[in-house]
This record gives structure tokens, C-alpha cells and sequence, in this order.
């Protein structure tokens, strides 16, 4: 069964930094488009970022373009967003999600496209 697990979510100062795990386990990484989402309170879940199975392509939300990173790293099962010159409106819970490259190439960071999701971790942004 596929199990994805956030961690790394803590209260940063604005113009701080954290970076995000999502381990994978159950099934090998190397098979999933994964995407970054996250909510915020009385706000709808929306993309922050995806990677494709292979690393190649990349997406970015226009509010975090330039700030954000994620990578991947296959042998650890593991997908990473490294977060920096964080702001408060950063404010969220961060989910990551999967979906088998097999569905199709990745096109869109849209919440809607993945099919499996962890529990998120909670990210606060305040001086």
C-alpha cells in the first residue's frame, strides 16, 4: 500500500528557510509524478510544486517561483522542497501527493491530478 509522510514543517521567522521531506513507501518512487500542495485556514488546497517521474520537468505556483525548489532523490524514496526567503502568507499545511507516471506525462500542479496523499505538515511563517 502507498504511504506518503511529510515532515520538516516548523515555525520559521519571514525571510527564513525550511526545507520539506515526503518519504514514499510501499512502492519505488521512481514510478511517480509527486506534487507539493498546501492549504491555508478558510483557503482551498492549491499547487505549490511537482516534479515529474523522471526529475526533468518542474512546476511552480507564481507565488513561490524563485523561493522554492523541489527535487527528488529516488534511491531515498524521497522528494524534497526546500523553501527559502519564506513569507507569511507561506502560512499553510503542506501536503505531498503522488500519481503513477503511467496516467499520463506531467502536465498540470493541480491538486485534482494526484491520486494519493499524506497527512501534511504544518509550516508557520511569523516574526
Amino acid at each position: 500500500q502507498l504511504q506518503l509522510v511529510e515532515s520538516g514543517g516548523a515555525l520559521a521567522h519571514p525571510g527564513g528557510s525550511l526545507k520539506l521531506s515526503c518519504v514514499l513507501s510501499g512502492h519505488s518512487l521512481e514510478w511517480y509524478h509527486i506534487g507539493w500542495f498546501r492549504q491555508a485556514p478558510g483557503k482551498e488546497r492549491e499547487g505549490v510544486s511537482c516534479i515529474s517521474r523522471s526529475g526533468v520537468s518542474t512546476r511552480y505556483s507564481d507565488s513561490v517561483k524563485d523561493r522554492f525548489t523541489i527535487s527528488r532523490d529516488d534511491a531515498k524514496n524521497t522528494v524534497y522542497l526546500q523553501m527559502n526567503n519564506l513569507k507569511p502568507e507561506d502560512t499553510a499545511d503542506y501536503y505531498c501527493a503522488a500519481r503513477l507516471a503511467t496516467t499520463g506525462p506531467l502536465s498540470r500542479c493541480s491538486p485534482n491530478s494526484f491520486t494519493s496523499w499524506g497527512q501534511g505538515t504544518q509550516v508557520t511563517v511569523s516574526s
